[in-house]
């Protein structure tokens, strides 16, 4: 038997969006429109003004001379590149220790008992004096106090010592910001992963640090951040490094221009990591605002 097509009831067709809807979405459309213009507008005034204070100041000439040489720039690049080169393998090398070291640090101080009394106090004492002690100083000690003592086998490289230096101190940091972590995870995790048979150990590498590790990911990024730009600081040591190849250059031809080129070297080095903390901290926020939501 066959149905008639006019026994089914019509679908109506789709209206699409109300009237008002669409003079709403035009509204938007025409104040991000605004908005765009009003920031590019404001931009260029601001650029135009600070352009036009430094180029009619006083000291303008002597300035660019100084800082702005075209031809120093150019002949001291492939040094302080190479330098760069040598900071990125130190920034690589100290990062992967760093974060071992804050983690076992980390995990030291968040011993339950009273049995690993002891193992707390030390990593708080470890902790304490590494992050208040300045970074400059403790370069210092190590770079200089290290050789001093002539031990056999101890090393006696600007570069490892200056490493050493920067993995001591950046690890205290580290260590609070996943102590942190792990504290912020609810203590009935551990007693769910305990009750179902799990070690303390095999809790806290399952449960717990998975967690802890997603939760302070971007305060870990902005201290790589910070490191990117501290291990310039092994120059103090004699590394020739970006900054020290830019120092020497400077003591060539009494030009401050190699330190502009290091400079921007550096922060083209940093505004990549920069971009994704700000990515990470983003998505993280809304993550919270839609776990709110719910």
């Amino acid at each position: 038997m066959t149905v008639p097509a006019e026994a089914f009831p019509r679908v109506p067709a789709d209206p699409g969006p109300s009237e008002l809807q669409r003079a709403r979405e035009s509204f938007r459309r025409g104040q991000a429109r605004r908005s765009v213009a009003i920031a590019s507008v404001s931009t260029v005034v601001f650029l135009a003004v600070a352009g036009t204070v430094i180029v009619t100041s006083p000291g303008w000439g002597r300035v660019r001379t100084s800082f702005l040489d075209g031809g120093v720039a150019r002949s001291s690049f492939p040094a302080i590149l190479e330098g760069l080169w040598l900071n990125l393998r130190v920034l690589a090398v100290c990062a992967v220790l760093i974060v071992l070291v804050g983690l076992g640090l980390a995990a030291l101080r968040t011993l339950r008992g009273a049995v690993f009394f002891p193992l707390r106090a030390l990593a708080t004492i470890y902790v304490d004096a590494f992050r208040g002690i300045p970074l400059i100083i403790l370069l210092y000690l190590v770079g200089f106090g290290f050789p001093g003592l002539r031990l056999q086998g101890l090393p006696t490289s600007p570069v490892i010592l200056g490493s050493v230096a920067l993995v001591l101190t950046y690890s205290a940091y580290v260590a609070e910001v996943f102590r942190a972590g792990i504290d912020s995870v609810h203590p009935s995790q551990r007693a769910a992963a305990r009750s179902l048979g799990l070690t303390y150990g095999q809790t806290m590498r399952r449960v717990v640090l998975p967690q802890a590790v997603r939760r302070v990911l971007p305060p870990l990024l902005n201290d790589f951040v910070a490191l990117q730009k501290d291990v310039g600081l092994i120059s103090v040591l004699g590394a020739v490094d970006a900054v020290r190849a830019a120092q020497i250059s400077v003591a060539q031809t009494y030009n401050f221009t190699p330190y502009l080129v290091a400079g921007l070297l550096f922060v083209a080095l940093a505004v990549p990591t920069v971009r994704l903390a700000d990515w990470v901290n983003g998505r993280a926020t809304r993550r919270q605002q839609a776990a709110g939501a719910l």
